[in-house]
């Protein structure tokens, strides 16, 4: 009965660790694997299609419209799990509309990591620093948050405590963790 119980808790943790971060009716009607570089390029085709996309945070503003991300375009899989930075350094904005709430930014600052989905609206220019930019622009529907990593390290002394320290050959060892 017991071996009937554990089995029955790791299919449960399979399933569980298979589910896509949005729900999967938004992800099945949005377009995946479009970056915002093939948007730019023929924007009419895309104006009111429903896009999966991932990014990293440059800058959340409040407007009058509402929450206002500035963000990296970073590719996602198709249960919207980030793949890793794509080499094009894409960015796009996204707008979270006042009346779902607002996004502080103090909690979706800069280097967080997002995936979301939104409708394509159109093209608008704006400036990183002071680079003329053209944006492609989104009007989130649902939006994932990815929790924040902390570095931290592991201190592992390589020699019995008992033995004489400190000796000039003796250096502990410090290695790096993602928390």
């Amino acid at each position: 009965m017991k071996s009937l119980s554990k089995l029955y808790i790791l299919i449960l943790l399979l399933l569980v660790s298979c589910t896509p971060v949005l729900r999967q009716e938004l992800i099945d009607s949005a377009l995946k694997n479009i970056s915002p570089a093939e948007i730019k390029q023929q924007p009419e085709l895309y104006v009111g299609k429903y896009f999966l996309l991932g990014g990293i945070i440059a800058e959340t503003k409040m407007t009058s419209e509402g929450s206002l991300i500035e963000a990296m375009y970073q590719p996602v899989d198709s249960r919207g799990y980030l793949k890793g930075i794509n080499t094009s350094h894409m960015r796009y904005l996204a707008l979270f509309p006042k009346e779902n709430g607002i996004l502080d930014p103090l909690i979706f600052k800069r280097g967080r990591e997002i995936t979301f989905v939104g409708e394509f609206v159109e093209l608008k220019e704006g400036k990183i620093e002071d680079l003329e930019y053209t944006y492609t622009y989104f009007k989130i529907i649902e939006l994932y948050l990815w929790p924040e990593y902390k570095d931290y390290f592991i201190y592992y002394e390589p020699y019995p405590y008992w033995w004489d320290y400190p000796h000039w050959w003796y250096r502990p060892y410090y290695f790096p963790r993602r928390h």
